[in-house]
C-alpha cells in the first residue's frame, strides 16, 4: 500500500492562531563585535578576569555531561546578602533560567491564558508583548507621564482594581525611559492585588534602581516575583543566565514549563566566578555612573534634549533625522538604538553608557553627526 503523499505546496500544519498572528521580538545582533556597542545596554568592557580564567580551565568532562547546579542558588543568596544585609531570601526561592528572557517566557507560559490581561507600561522592554500574544493574552499598556516619563501609578492602581489582570510587569528602572518606582510602592501594589502576579524586572537595578529584595518577605508576598541577571553588570550576556526570585511555590510552578538542563555548564561556571568577584562588578558600575555624570554635563552644556534617570542608558533627541544620525555613528564604529515607532519617544536614540573614555568617543562623533 502506497504511503499518502502530502499535497503539493503544503507548508505543513498551522500553528496556534496566537502564534500565526504574532510578531516575534527581534533585534539586530549580528556584526556588532568589533564596534563600540552602545545599543543593547551590555557591559562594555567584558567580564571579570576570574570569569575568563574559570572558563579557560573547564575540564573536558564538564562539557560531556549534563550541567549541575548545586551551590549556585546559595552563592547568589550570599552575594545579595553581602550587598544588602536585610535581604532575606532562601535558595528555594531562586529559579535558574537561560537568561531573563527565558524566565519571562516561562512566567507567561505558566500563568498567562487566552483572554487574561497583562498590565504593563509603555514604552518598555519589547519582549513582554510577544510573550503575552503567544498565550492569547490581552495587553493593557499605560503610558508614562509628562516630559520626564513619570510612573503612572494612579492609572496602574485603578486598572489593577478594575481589570484584575493576571500579570503586572514593571521594569524598574524602566528600559528605555529609566523611570524608577520606589520599592515600597511595588510592595503595596502586590499587597493590594493578591490575585495578580506582580513581576519586577530588575535587570538595571545596580545602576541606581530601587530593589524590593531588601524589604520583601516572600513567605508573605506570595504574588511578587523579581528578575535579576548577570548580563548588564557582570558581562555574561553571551552565556545567558538569569534568575527569578520569589515565593518557592511560584518558582516551582514556573520551573515546570522549562527544560531540566536549560542553563548550560559554561554559564554556571561563569556565574560562580562572577559572584565571587563582586568588587569587579562594583568598580564597573561606579565607572558607568561617573561616565553618566560626564555625558549629562555635556548634554546640558550644549542644550541637547535628553533624558537620564535610572539604568545604564540615556535617551537623546537629535536635531537631525534620528535614522541618519544612527547610520552616521555606525559608519564611524559606534552602535546606538533607534527608538523609531516607540510611543512617546519617537525620534530619540537610546545610548548605553559605558566608560568615560567610551562616552567621550561617542560624544565627539555624535556632535559631528548631529549638525
Amino acid at each position: 500500500m502506497e504511503s499518502p503523499q502530502p499535497p503539493k505546496n503544503s507548508e505543513g500544519p498551522n500553528p496556534r492562531p496566537e502564534v500565526e498572528n504574532m510578531h516575534a521580538y527581534s533585534a539586530p545582533l549580528e556584526g556588532r563585535r568589533k564596534l563600540l556597542r552602545l545599543d543593547f545596554n551590555e557591559n562594555t568592557i567584558g567580564p571579570s578576569p576570574l570569569v575568563v580564567n574559570a572558563l579557560q580551565n573547564i575540564p573536558p568532562e564538564q562539557i560531556s555531561i549534563y550541567p549541575e547546579y548545586n551551590g549556585l542558588r546559595e552563592a547568589l543568596v550570599k552575594n545579595l546578602k553581602a550587598a544588602k544585609p536585610s535581604v532575606n531570601i532562601k535558595p528555594t526561592e531562586i529559579g535558574l533560567f537561560n537568561g531573563v528572557d527565558a524566565a519571562i517566557h516561562a512566567i507567561f507560559q505558566a500563568y498567562g491564558d487566552r483572554g487574561d490581561y497583562l498590565l504593563t507600561t509603555t514604552p518598555t522592554f519589547g519582549y513582554y508583548t510577544p510573550c503575552a500574544h503567544m498565550q492569547g493574552m490581552q495587553i493593557l499598556s499605560i503610558p508614562y507621564q509628562e516630559i520626564d516619563f513619570k510612573f503612572p501609578i494612579h492609572q496602574v492602581e485603578k486598572t489593577l482594581l478594575e481589570k484584575k489582570p493576571k500579570l503586572l510587569l514593571i521594569c524598574n528602572p524602566n528600559n528605555p525611559t529609566g523611570t524608577r518606582l520606589q520599592a515600597k510602592k511595588i510592595l503595596e501594589l502586590s499587597q493590594n492585588s493578591p490575585n495578580t502576579l506582580v513581576v519586577v524586572d530588575e535587570l538595571y537595578e545596580a545602576f541606581t534602581g530601587d530593589s524590593v529584595l531588601p524589604i520583601v518577605d516572600f513567605a508573605q508576598a506570595t504574588n511578587l516575583l523579581v528578575l535579576r541577571s548577570l548580563s548588564k553588570t557582570a558581562g555574561l550576556a553571551g552565556l545567558r543566565i538569569g534568575f527569578a526570585i520569589g515565593n518557592h511555590k511560584v518558582i516551582e510552578k514556573i520551573s515546570r514549563v522549562t527544560g531540566p538542563y536549560d542553563v548550560n555548564s559554561l554559564a554556571v561556571t561563569a556565574a560562580f566566578a562572577a559572584l565571587r568577584d563582586q568588587a569587579y562588578i562594583d568598580n564597573y558600575v561606579s565607572e558607568v555612573l561617573r561616565a553618566r555624570d560626564w555625558i549629562k554635563k555635556q548634554l546640558l552644556k550644549c542644550g541637547k534634549r535628553h533624558h537620564i534617570e535610572g539604568g545604564n542608558y540615556l535617551l537623546i533627541w537629535p536635531a537631525n533625522d534620528a535614522s541618519k544620525v544612527e547610520a552616521s555613528l555606525k559608519s564611524a564604529g559606534v552602535l546606538v538604538r533607534n527608538m523609531k515607532d516607540k510611543p512617546l519617544i519617537e525620534g530619540a536614540l537610546r545610548v548605553s553608557i559605558g566608560t568615560t573614555e567610551q562616552m567621550k568617543r561617542f560624544w565627539q562623533l555624535y556632535c559631528d553627526a548631529d549638525i
